[in-house]
C-alpha cells in the first residue's frame, strides 16, 4: 500500500475488531469517518443510529463495558465487495446485572471509504440479547 492509497476496507474492519477487543477506544474511533452512521438492531438494547466517532464510542461501546463483562465481536468470515465489507461474527460476554452468560451468532454490514468506516448496520437475533439481560 502506497503512502497515498487508502487502507482495504476489510483491513480497517478488522482494525475495528481488534481495537474493541482490546477496549482501545481511541484506536477504534481513529476507523471511523467524522460522519459515520452506526446502526443497532431494532429491539437489540441498544437500538439507534448514532453518528460520530465519539457517539458512537459513548453511546455503544463505553454502555457495553459497563453493562457486560468480556464483551466481545469474535470475526471470522468477512465476504468483501468494493467498499461493503459483510462479517459474520459472535458475540460473547456476561451481563453484569443478571450473571447470565451470551453466546450469539451476528452479521454486521461495513461501508468503508477513503480508509475510514462510513457506515455500520448489526444484524442479531435480539431475543438472545433481551433473555441474557433479564
Amino acid at each position: 500500500m502506497g503512502l497515498n492509497e487508502p487502507a482495504d476496507p476489510a483491513d480497517v474492519v478488522r482494525r475495528q475488531y481488534l481495537a474493541s477487543a482490546a477496549g482501545d477506544l481511541a484506536a477504534l474511533r481513529a476507523t471511523l469517518a467524522p460522519d459515520v452512521e452506526w446502526t443497532e438492531m431494532a429491539s437489540f438494547p441498544l437500538a439507534g443510529t448514532y453518528r460520530t466517532p465519539d457517539g458512537v464510542t459513548a453511546n455503544v461501546m463505553e454502555v457495553l463495558g459497563r453493562d457486560w463483562t468480556g464483551w466481545t465481536a469474535h470475526d471470522d468470515t468477512y465476504v468483501v465487495d468494493g467498499e461493503n465489507v459483510v462479517v459474520l461474527a459472535r458475540y460473547t460476554a456476561r451481563n453484569n446485572a443478571t450473571g447470565k452468560d451470551l453466546n450469539v451468532r451476528v452479521a454486521h454490514h461495513f461501508v468503508v471509504r477513503g480508509g475510514l468506516i462510513v457506515r455500520f448496520e448489526q444484524f442479531v437475533d435480539t431475543a438472545l440479547v433481551r433473555d441474557a439481560m433479564g
